[in-house]
């Protein structure tokens, strides 16, 4: 089938139900790389990184569904188990008065200031590194410069 001929690494399955499981009970730390948000547009060409996991305190903006003309609010919480975000000033009220926080997914937000520490710096930079280098990192590659001296004796 089509699915097959599209695959590009073995050990991962393109089976839905595969997929899905892996998905629905992926521990912590896969369920952060999951939760990414994309940069806006100025962060991106300061940073030189397109997205980032999404953490308490970061600015972010709203772009789509029903809360994307919001104005730039503050990230207040990332819940992992349930694959979303709450934010600062999005929130609904129950039949009963209660107010809850109305549940985000990172995918639909841009990050707009980032909250930054050593490990965050340390992070974008690694990411930058590794997005300037392009598609070859020169592993295992011999340059010119090698193959010339391997006859040399």
């Amino acid at each position: 089938s089509d699915s097959e001929a599209m695959k590009f690494n073995a050990s991962v399955s393109s089976s839905r139900r595969k997929c899905r499981k892996a998905h629905f009970s992926a521990p912590s730390h896969v369920r952060r790389k999951v939760m990414t948000a994309a940069l806006s547009k100025d962060l991106r060409t300061k940073h030189g990184v397109r997205s980032l996991p999404i953490r308490k305190d970061d600015e972010i903006q709203i772009v789509r569904g029903k809360h994307a003309k919001e104005a730039v609010a503050k990230v207040t919480s990332v819940y992992r188990r349930r694959y979303c975000i709450h934010v600062d000033r999005i929130i609904k009220e129950k039949t009963n008065g209660a107010q809850v926080q109305v549940p985000i997914h990172p995918s639909k937000v841009q990050i707009t200031k980032l909250k930054l520490d050593k490990d965050r710096k340390a992070l974008i930079e690694r990411k930058r590194l590794g997005r300037a280098g392009g598609g070859d990192k020169g592993k295992g590659k011999f340059s010119e410069k090698d193959v010339a001296m391997a006859d040399v004796d």
